[in-house]
């Protein structure tokens, strides 16, 4: 028979995207909030204005988006402040209930 050997086994390594799993759970609401509202932005210009509001509606999300990077240096940052995850929280329910009331 041969002899069994085994290597050694090396440590895993740091994960360096990654800041923790508070810094993940803020990107992943991040994430869930930034495609909502932008969908509540796109429903509100096509309740208000049909097609026509949708275009204006993606236009508005583009600008939007564009300053969201520009304010946190990208749109996922690592170390997004907790402030701006409220602020989208409330701008999100904001959007939510015009929509519901337009509906």
């Amino acid at each position: 028979m041969f002899a069994v050997t085994s290597q050694p086994q090396t440590p895993p390594k740091a994960n360096s995207v990654s800041a923790g799993p508070a810094s993940d759970a803020k990107a992943f609401f991040t994430a869930a909030l930034l495609t909502f509202a932008c969908g509540m932005i796109a429903l509100i210009g096509f309740v208000m204005a049909g097609v026509f509001g949708v275009i204006l509606g993606i236009v508005g999300i583009v600008f939007g988006l564009v300053w969201w990077k520009e304010q946190h240096g990208g749109m996922l940052p690592r170390d997004l402040p907790g402030k701006s995850l409220v602020s989208l929280t409330v701008v999100s329910l904001v959007l939510f209930g015009l929509a519901a009331l337009m509906a």
